[in-house]
């Protein structure tokens, strides 16, 4: 016996709900019923009345199928609708982010006469001429930087074979933590405690830039009795060496009263300062550089353990890993080819 035939029974609102979706999201699924309808001999007007299209659009989508194939049934990419916003919007913005500024998203909104559209959609044509970051603090430089440095040169070249050629340089232990970026575990953001009130202390550095060899030396203050100790204990380290050079920055112990008269006294020590505003020429720069990264993200419980970091990362490190991170090669202070085999042998 055959079974009874069964008819789907759609409300007036499943109906409209099925076309709906016919014409929507299912529409490329529709187009292949369509093709399918005209391939068993339906005619365009019949499957136009089944599927609720117009005949002419039916009848489109049988020629797109004959000449792409199934590929011809999806949408074809769209232009949109226009942006909004003058064409010139973008150049507006380029041409306000050229000038050093705190600029946020409102206040270029503002300064871009109020463009007729939201903010957010502001910040979208704003994405795409610029990005959020910090600027780079340079200094000003020296207009005498090139005739400074070769006249540095010319000093180091025409030492006397055996001396010892120094670049020195001054920076600042805190208590207070320097933090940085850093990798964390997702939905955790590490907190370091902050001292009560901060705590400093200076650190004196020279690297030999022959050799790679590191001095420093901690205090309270940088002052100038504390730098000609330290320069002492320069010249008590080469006590073979006809002149110890000590290359430094234009710091205000370096030509003090105090440090003038003691120079006087130290015929073997040559104190050099190299141009002004220009500490990219210091290599102890860069050692400086390590070191802050090393302490960063720490917060020892007093200001001796901070030291005792710093003593820690100089008394790891080897001789050269000091040249490679100081890299005075680059330097514009050392002729070229200097080495430990610079100066001719006697």
């Amino acid at each position: 016996m055959r079974p009874a035939h069964v008819y789907a029974d759609l409300t007036p609102a499943q109906h409209l709900e099925l076309i709906t979706a016919l014409h929507g999201p299912w529409r490329v699924a529709a187009r292949v019923v369509i093709v399918l309808l005209s391939a068993s001999g339906m005619s365009a007007p019949e499957i136009a009345e089944l599927l609720h299209y117009e005949p002419v659009t039916v009848r489109r989508w049988i020629a797109r199928h004959t000449r792409d194939g199934i590929t011809g049934l999806p949408d074809r990419p769209r232009s949109g609708r226009p942006r909004i916003g003058s064409p010139r919007l973008g150049q507006r913005i380029h041409t306000l982010l050229q000038t050093p500024k705190a600029w946020t998203t409102a206040r270029l909104w503002r300064a871009a006469r109020r463009p007729q559209m939201s903010l957010r959609t502001f910040y979208r044509r704003l994405r795409e001429q610029g990005s959020w970051r910090r600027p780079r603090l340079i200094a000003k430089g020296d207009p005498d930087h090139d005739t400074t440095c070769a006249t540095i040169q010319a000093r180091i070249a025409a030492l006397p074979a055996g001396s010892a050629v120094l670049a020195e340089d001054e920076t600042h232990l805190d208590l207070l933590p320097r933090v940085r970026s850093c990798w964390m575990p997702t939905g955790l953001r590490h907190r370091l405690l902050t001292p009560g009130s901060n705590i400093r202390r200076t650190v004196h550095g020279a690297i030999n830039l022959a050799t790679g060899a590191w001095h420093h030396h901690v205090s309270v203050k940088n002052v100038s009795v504390v730098f000609c100790y330290f320069l002492q204990t320069l010249l008590d380290a080469y006590p073979d060496a006809p002149v110890v050079a000590v290359i430094c920055d234009n710091g205000g112990t370096h030509h003090s009263g105090i440090t003038r008269r003691w120079l006087t006294e130290q015929p073997r020590l040559m104190l050099i300062e190299g141009a002004k505003y220009s500490p990219q020429d210091n290599p102890v720069e860069r050692i400086w550089a390590g070191l802050k990264h090393h302490i960063a993200n720490t917060a020892p419980a007093t200001m001796a353990g901070r030291v005792r970091q710093a003593h820690a990362y100089f008394r790891d490190r080897t001789t050269e890993q000091n040249l490679t991170t100081a890299a005075p090669w680059t330097s514009p202070w050392l002729p070229q080819g200097f080495g430990q085999d610079f100066w001719p042998r006697a």
